[in-house]
Order: structure tokens, then sequence, then C-alpha cells
């Protein structure tokens, strides 16, 4: 494999500071719990998590969820603080005292909508937001919430697939408590949810890889490096039906770029075999690196 990289040394962006991490993870916690006061606890919408379960047992008990996700969170922390470096168990700590807190402070919102399904739809996309900074934090507000960023670590499965998988089993609890319509209607909202999480952690910005095969590959090269502002890498492969050896070139660009891309292919070859994909995260040179 050969790599054409006469674009200067890649610069890497420093770790975000301490107090910034810590304001993230108090901004999360106070979007999570309005999210859970004004659209998910009135519409008793248990969408997984501590705080679904402390939504089902204020219906069955009459306990303050507040009250409920301390216990709980305390409990599930000092469970797994040992799988924790020190910094993260002290974000962990601050989430989970100071989620329920807010919980307790932001009770009596006016609640803009009885509407189970709106309800669901943006109590799902403020928890998600809320749950994603706290993420981006490197941070966390405790119960499943902490489980999920263990599974992440240690598995490599997403956060978001990571919160669905352990709030599934609450959202099943909820369908038995209240009723299967509720569940659903939770369902929605988890995954909203998932989504939102895997939104603000990749960003919006999607990238494209683009995988070209042509016999013009040094002119395209140069057009690309000139033109285009772009890196390529020179990839060796072999024609499955004729044997013979080609070079593919891989390209990284950004999504405004595709069809400068593309014009510049048509322009040098116009029978180049192009493949053109979507990538969601790309790190290095000429692209944000995410924290």
């Amino acid at each position: 494999m050969k790599i054409n990289k006469d674009r200067g040394k890649s610069a890497i962006l420093p770790a975000a500071s301490p107090i910034k991490e810590y304001l993230l993870l108090l901004i999360g916690a106070f979007i999570m719990a309005v999210s859970f006061n004004v659209f998910l606890n009135p519409n008793q919408i248990a969408s997984g998590g501590v705080t679904g379960i402390s939504t089902i047992i204020q219906h069955l008990i009459g306990i303050k969820p507040a009250f409920i996700q301390w216990v709980l969170n305390l409990l599930l922390f000092a469970a797994g603080v040992k799988f924790l470096g020190k910094d993260f168990a002290y974000k962990t700590a601050v989430g989970t005292v100071v989620f329920p807190l807010f919980v307790l402070l932001t009770e009596g919102m006016p609640v803009p909508t009885e509407n189970v399904l709106l309800a669901s739809l943006y109590g799902g996309i403020l928890t998600g937001i809320g749950l994603g900074i706290v993420f981006k934090a490197r941070g966390s507000t405790g119960g499943l919430a902490l489980a999920s960023q263990l599974i992440h670590r240690y598995t490599g499965i997403s956060l978001g697939v990571a919160v669905a998988m352990l709030d599934g089993l609450v959202i099943l609890t909820a369908g038995l408590v209240f009723s299967p319509e509720k569940a659903l209607y939770a369902l929605i909202g988890l995954y909203v949810t998932s989504k939102t999480i895997d939104l603000i952690q990749s960003g919006i910005n999607f990238s494209k890889v683009a995988f070209i095969i042509s016999k013009e590959t040094d002119t395209i090269s140069q057009a690309v490096l000139v033109d285009l502002n772009r890196g390529l890498t020179k990839l060796n492969g072999l024609g499955g039906y004729t044997g013979d050896e080609r070079v593919v070139l891989m390209i990284v660009l950004n999504q405004s770029e595709v069809s400068r891309l593309k014009s510049i292919v048509k322009t040098v070859d116009p029978n180049a075999f192009v493949i053109i994909s979507d990538t969601k995260e790309v790190l290095g040179e000429g692209f944000q690196v995410n924290q």
C-alpha cells in the first residue's frame, strides 16, 4: 500500500479541561431532569433506566422519583466503582447525586402536552441530548447509564445500543405495570433516545469515503491532491475476472466535496468505476477529532 501524504503533520486536539467536562455533565443532567418531569413521568412513559424504574415504583407505592433514583444510583455506583478510573468515578459520583437533585428541583414544571406520542418523541430527544452531552464529558448519571458505559468500554458496543439493551428490560416491566400501549410508546422514546445519543456522539457532519478504479489513477490522484486539496491512499487491487493488477484510490472527503470529486473523475476518465459510501466518524488530518 502506498500512501500520498504531503500536507504536513496531523494536529491533535487537546482533551477537554476538567472544568468544561464537569460543566457539560451538569448541563446534560439538567436537560435529562427537565425531560423526565416535563414529558416522561407525567405521561407514565418508563423508557428505561433508573428514571423508568422510579416512574414504575412511584406508580406502585407513591415514593417520589428523586428519592428512588438516589437510592438506586448510589447502590449501582457502589457496585461498579471498582471498574472505573478515579477521574471517571468522581464524575459519575457527581452525576449520581446531581441528576436526582435536578429532578427534585424541576418538579412541578408545566407539562406542555398530554399526548403520549408527542411526549415520547420529545422526551426521547431531550433525554438523548442530555445523555449524549454527559457521555461527551466522559461521565455518567449513574444507574443503567453507568452499566451501559461499562458495556461500551469492554465490548465495543455503541452507547446507544447498550442503553437500548438494558432499558428494554425496564420497558417490559412497564408494560406489565401500566399497559402494553404505554410500553409501546416507551419503546418509541427509547429508540429516539438511542439515535439521538449516537448523533451527539458522532456529529451530524457525516463524511464520505470513495474508492476509484481507473486506468488514469495518476492523473486523478494529482487532480484530487491539487484541485480538491484532499489526501488519498493508493491500494493494490487484483481484478477478479481478468487477474490484472489494479490501483484503487481511497479518498475520504466531506459531503460538500462529493460533486467536485465526481466531476474530476468524469473529466479524466468517464469509464472509471467509482464507489462512494457514508462513514460516520473520521479521525485525522483535515477532519475534526471528536472528544
